[in-house]
Formats: C-alpha cells, sequence, structure tokens
C-alpha cells in the first residue's frame, strides 16, 4: 500500500509537465513521499525515494522508449528496458533525497519548509553535472505556464522555481504532521513550524510581487523580424536519398514565402539538410546561391564536415544515408552544427555543438556499445560559445538538447548575446509529450538571462518567447509553417543569473551539507 501510494505521487508529479499540463499537481505531489519517509529507517527512506522516483521519472520520460525502438531499430523489451534503467539510475536522486531529508528532519528542529528545498534542489544541481548531466524533468518546469512565479528565474534560475514547489510541499507537510510530531517529541518547539510557515508567505508575496513588477516592465532594444522555416520532415525520410530533393525544395519554398516579409533572419531547424555542408560541395554551394538570391540570412542546422577524422564517421549515425555519393576513404570530421549563412551567399559564421546526446551523437566513456546501437553517432564536440550577427544586432544559438542546460545558455547571454535562437529536430519522439517539454525549457533560459528566445523544430513546436517568458507565437507538432514575428532584443545590461550564474543552487548545496554534516540530535527535545 505504501509503496503503491508512493508510485501513484509520483505519477502526479509527472502528469504536472506538459503535455498534461496538470502543473498544480507539482505544489503538493511530493507531500506523500515526505510522509513515508519522515519517520522510516535509513533504508526505508531511500527505497521509498526510489519508487517514487521511478514513477516520477516513468511518467515524465516515457517518450524515450519511442525514439529508441522506433529510430534506434531495438526490439520493444530492449527499448523498455533502457527506459527502465534510465528511471531506476534517476531515481537514485530521489532515493537519496528522502534519505538525507528524513536523516536532517528527525535529528534538528528545523521544519520541511526549509530542509526538503534545500536537498531537492541540492540533487537537481547534481543531476545537471553528473556523468554529464541529465535535467529534463526538473520541477521547476513544470510552471512555465506561471509567469508571475517564474519571473525570480532572472536571480535564480530555474532552481528558485523549484525551490518554492519544494517549500510549499514542505509547508504542508509540516502542518499536516505537527500533531504527531508533538506527540512524540513534547519539547518541540512549535516556533519553527510557525516561523517556516510565516518565512514561505514572505519569500511567496515578494515572488508574486516582483513577478507583477516584471511582467509591466518594458524591454529597452532593437526591434527585429524574424522568421521561422518548419518543414516538417519525418525522421524515416531526413536521409533517405529519394527524398532529398523533396526536403530541400520544401525549405526553399518555405524561404521564399518568408523572405517575402522582409525578416532581418530566416531560421531553419537541426540537421535540416539532408547532405553533409562542405563536404558536398555542389549542394552546398547551390544552398548558398540559393540564400543569395533571397536576399536575406539564413540560420539553418547541419551535419557540417572538415578535414582530420576518421572514415567511419561518415557511415555512422545520423549521416548513414545522404543525397550524393561518398567516399569512405576520404577523412573527414563531422559535427552537428548551426550555420549563418549571409545575404550574399557567403558563410559568416558557424556553431558546432557542445553538449550533445549520450548514445544519440557519441558512446560516452567509450562503452563497448556499438553492435547493441549502431545508429549512434559519433559527432566531433564543439569547444566555443559563438556569437553570431545579424545586421549589428549579436545573437546566440544552441542546438537541440543544449538548451536544457541553464548554464550552457547563459554562456551566449553573458558574451553579449542580444537574443537566442535553438534549431532542434523533435521529430525523434513522435506525438509524444516530449517536444512541449522541450519547449517549456526554453521559456526558462528567456526569463533567466532576460532575451527573446527564437525556436526553430523541424515538425515543431517552432515558436517565439519573449524576454518575461510570454508565448508570442508557437506552431502545432507535425504541420509545415512559416512563422514571422518581431521581437524585441536586448540592450544594455544582463540578468543577475546571467551575470553570475547559479548561485543561488549553490548557496542550497551549501545549505544541504550543512544538514548533514553539522546537523544537531533530535533526542535533546524528545521526551
Amino acid at each position: 500500500m505504501r509503496f503503491a501510494m508512493l508510485a501513484a505521487s509520483g505519477i502526479a508529479l509527472g502528469l504536472s509537465f506538459p503535455q498534461a499540463g496538470l502543473h498544480l499537481l507539482a505544489w503538493v505531489a511530493v507531500v506523500p513521499l515526505l510522509f513515508a519517509v519522515w519517520n522510516a529507517s535509513g533504508k526505508d527512506a531511500f527505497r521509498s525515494g526510489m519508487v517514487y522516483g521511478f514513477a516520477y521519472f516513468a511518467a515524465s520520460l516515457y517518450w524515450i522508449e519511442h525514439s529508441v525502438r522506433v529510430y534506434g531499430m531495438l526490439p520493444l523489451f530492449i527499448s523498455v528496458g533502457a527506459v527502465a534503467l534510465l528511471c531506476l539510475i534517476l531515481s537514485l536522486y530521489t532515493g537519496l533525497f528522502a534519505y538525507f531529508f528524513m536523516r536532517a528532519y528527525r535529528t534538528t528542529q528545523l521544519p520541511a519548509v526549509l530542509i526538503a528545498p534545500v536537498f531537492w534542489v541540492t540533487l537537481d544541481i547534481a543531476r545537471t553535472y553528473f556523468l554529464s548531466g541529465f535535467p529534463w524533468a526538473s520541477i521547476g518546469y513544470s510552471q512555465y505556464k506561471c509567469l508571475a512565479i517564474i519571473q525570480i528565474a532572472d536571480i535564480t534560475g530555474v532552481y528558485g522555481v523549484t525551490f518554492l514547489l519544494l517549500a510549499v510541499n514542505g509547508i504542508i507537510f509540516d502542518t499536516l504532521i505537527y500533531k504527531r510530531r508533538k506527540q512524540e517529541a513534547p519539547l518541540f518547539p512549535s516556533i519553527t513550524t510557525i516561523a517556516g510557515g510565516i518565512t514561505l508567505g514572505v519569500v511567496l508575496m515578494f515572488t508574486l510581487v516582483y513577478g507583477f513588477i516584471k511582467l509591466r516592465q518594458q524591454t529597452w532594444g532593437d526591434r527585429l523580424v524574424i522568421s521561422v522555416a518548419q518543414g516538417n520532415i519525418d525522421q524515416s525520410d531526413k536521409w533517405d536519398p529519394d527524398r532529398g530533393n523533396m526536403i530541400v525544395n520544401t525549405y526553399y519554398d518555405l524561404t521564399r514565402t518568408l523572405a517575402a516579409r522582409k525578416p532581418a533572419l530566416i531560421v531553419w531547424p537541426e540537421a535540416s539538410i539532408p547532405f553533409i555542408f562542405n563536404y558536398h560541395k555542389a549542394l552546398t554551394n547551390e544552398l548558398k546561391e540559393f540564400v543569395a538570391s533571397v536576399k536575406t540570412p539564413v540560420l539553418l542546422g547541419a551535419v557540417e564536415s572538415s578535414v582530420s577524422a576518421t572514415p567511419s564517421a561518415l557511415t555512422s549515425g545520423n549521416t548513414s544515408g545522404n543525397m550524393a555519393n561518398t567516399k569512405a576513404d576520404e577523412e573527414r570530421q563531422l559535427a552537428n552544427s548551426a550555420v549563418l549563412i549571409g545575404a550574399d551567399g557567403k558563410v559568416s559564421a558557424s556553431y558546432r555543438k557542445i553538449h550533445m546526446v549520450p548514445f544519440g551523437e557519441y558512446i560516452p566513456w567509450g562503452l563497448p556499445v556499438r553492435k547493441l546501437v549502431p545508429l549512434v553517432g559519433d559527432f566531433l564536440p564543439g569547444d566555443e560559445y559563438r556569437i553570431m550577427q545579424v545586421g549589428d544586432v549579436p545573437f546566440g544559438v544552441v542546438i537541440c538538447y543544449e538548451i536544457i542546460f541553464p548554464e550552457l545558455v547563459r554562456e551566449f547571454a553573458a558574451r553579449g548575446a542580444q537574443f537566442l535562437t535553438t534549431v532542434t529536430n523533435d521529430a525523434w519522439f513522435g506525438r509524444t509529450s516530449a517536444p512541449y517539454q522541450h519547449f517549456s525549457m526554453a521559456v526558462f533560459r528567456a526569463v533567466e538571462n532576460r532575451l527573446p528566445v527564437v525556436r526553430a523544430a523541424n515538425t515543431g513546436i517552432s515558436g517565439f518567447i519573449d524576454d518575461k517568458g510570454r508565448i508570442i507565437r508557437a506552431s502545432g507538432i507535425y504541420s509545415k509553417e512559416a512563422l514571422t514575428e518581431t521581437i524585441t532584443t536586448r540592450k544594455g545590461g544582463v540578468s543577475f543569473y546571467t551575470k553570475f550564474g547559479n548561485v543561488f543552487g549553490y548557496f542550497c548545496m551549501v545549505g544541504a551539507i550543512m544538514l548533514t554534516v553539522l546537523k544537531g540530535d533530535g533526542r535533546r527535545w524528545r521526551k
């Protein structure tokens, strides 16, 4: 019964994310976990946290099975097993949360309203960086439509919103458990629970007031017309040699339509061209000539080639099929890149993806899984946060998976970008909740850095987000669309988060260490 309750509440937390979007559940869904572990043994607490976390991540990350099975061409039992293994690994974080929460709650006078968010945010930070990092489904993202609440992200990052959610869960638990705790420990001081509730009330009030003030503030900067081409190319077609001309013509037609609207920049999605940029010279030159003909700069996602790589690079991963014949005996390097072609048809900048997808774009740690996952990519990682320019306006571009890493995106803002673009291909995920979850994270990157974000996705969701996190326009999924909007770029000054990064999260980490190492002795207030 206890494990069933934990699994149900974990699933409820997973349902707080889009596409289900039951965001109010995030304010209460952790309470059952706190009840289950506050008076448990260390082993039971950890196990309870694992059960809760497994259900939570399974409900929010189920879509990985689709891409592994359909495009990784693995049998169902292996694809389901792979997702189950990932959820099991991620549930270690909630298991550790449950264990450390239990220890601190039982041995100190501090309320859950403080203990729970400190430990949860600390483990979210760990999940962002440890073993390449996978911060997907961080609980704060569930609130991406609650604009007044999320404005504090320009100070705290998404972790501040996560902190608030866990604090509310904590105060609900403190209130419900108070009588029982008082019975078990008559000397337990009421002041900690009362002070915790008052403090949280003040913080929530400040958050809302700050949020409404920020939402009313005018953004000062250049107004720039940007267009996005959403080609809606099925993943199974992208590298089919017989579909290459269709793909190219789709983007050419969309671009001609968009160019008539006189935008400053047209953005194509990740890996939008069905050939290897710079390697297939004739096709590359044809593309440049086309951009020159429409007299509008085009930012496009492409697999880009340079010299001095292994011959196997071309025939592995996403480049297994292409429009032109390849020469396996020639050495080359392949990178997942974003290329800016100017209105004159010349390449003005190129950015290589820095943070690649493990088992999708490279095999981490040299693991011997090539035979099991034959279509894994083998791309060259980038090492430079390249700032591009359209007219006299600098901007940054991140590719797909990179948008989920706050510190990586922050680097572009800190280097002077006045708006952000992100190119992605979410066709891997089909009609699951993944494209909606992925889009929601871009909202936080806009608020954190006070920069508008332009998103181009192959099958959606493409769109425009202003510096307050308001979604100006968003496409549907699996539709061909030509979108144009006016954004206001940022001129002068940077947000606190852009300047100082995850300071708030690191303070939580210090607090978690203090709660663990310098904990009190609960026996001193027990009967």
